[in-house]
This record gives structure tokens, C-alpha cells and sequence, in this order.
């Protein structure tokens, strides 16, 4: 078997075709979150500890100078990025445990007990006549 057969073999797996479909899903979800965090979160935050813009919080190691750049730490940049990773990773426990619990509950439930046969039924028929009398 060619190499071409191999891999039309291994693309049409429905398992390759879900994995794309969630890493797209997951990049957009993630891009979501950075502008949740960017936009919405840490403009309060940032007001409500005296004004800061955390994007602008850093430690100049080395001014810029004949035209090369500044040496910085971008510690403001980093704190966003713990937030967008913090957010994401609730979010993804939150499936998982939803997902773990949906799992669960299809392994719990007691099966329905098979209806009588018409054995089972005719007999018991008899044995409530029986009783009758």
C-alpha cells in the first residue's frame, strides 16, 4: 500500500477528523479569552489598583539608544497571559468533569428489566385464577 493510501486512510479516521475540528475550535475559543481578558478584565483591574495599563507594565533592563531597541521584562503582558491561561483551564476542567458526569451517568443507569415472556405471563394468569378460587 502507497503512501497516499496510508494517509487517505488515516485522515478519514473520525477520531484525526474530531481532533481538527476541536484544535480550531480551540484556537478560536482561545482567542476569545485573550480578547475577554485583554479588552474586558484587565481594563477594571487595571483601574481599580490606580490606573494601570497592564499591557505598558515592564522593567526596562536597558534604555533604547542609536536606535536600537529597549531591553524589557514584560511582567504586565505575562499577568494577561496567566489570566487567558487560568480562564481556559477552568473552562476545560469544567467540560472535562460535565463530559465525566454525562459518562457516569450512561454507565449507572440500571438497565430496564426485559418484559415477561409469554410463558411468564400465561403462568401468571393461571396463578392469579388459581387464587381466585
Amino acid at each position: 500500500m502507497g503512501i497516499v493510501e496510508e494517509f487517505k486512510q488515516f485522515v478519514a479516521r473520525g477520531n484525526v477528523i474530531d481532533m481538527a475540528v476541536g484544535v480550531i475550535v480551540g484556537l478560536a475559543f482561545g482567542q476569545i479569552v485573550s480578547s475577554l481578558v485583554s479588552d474586558v478584565l484587565m481594563p477594571p483591574i487595571g483601574l481599580l489598583i490606580g490606573g494601570v495599563d497592564f499591557s505598558e507594565l515592564m522593567i526596562v533592563l536597558r534604555e533604547a539608544e542609536n536606535g536600537v531597541a529597549a531591553v524589557t521584562i514584560n511582567y504586565g503582558i505575562f499577568i494577561k497571559r496567566v489570566v487567558d491561561f487560568l480562564i481556559i483551564a477552568m473552562v476545560v476542567f469544567a467540560a472535562i468533569k460535565m463530559i465525566a458526569r454525562l459518562q457516569h451517568k450512561k454507565e449507572t443507569a440500571p438497565a430496564e428489566p426485559p418484559a415477561p415472556s409469554n410463558e411468564e405471563k400465561l403462568l401468571a394468569e393461571i396463578r392469579d385464577l388459581l387464587k381466585s378460587k
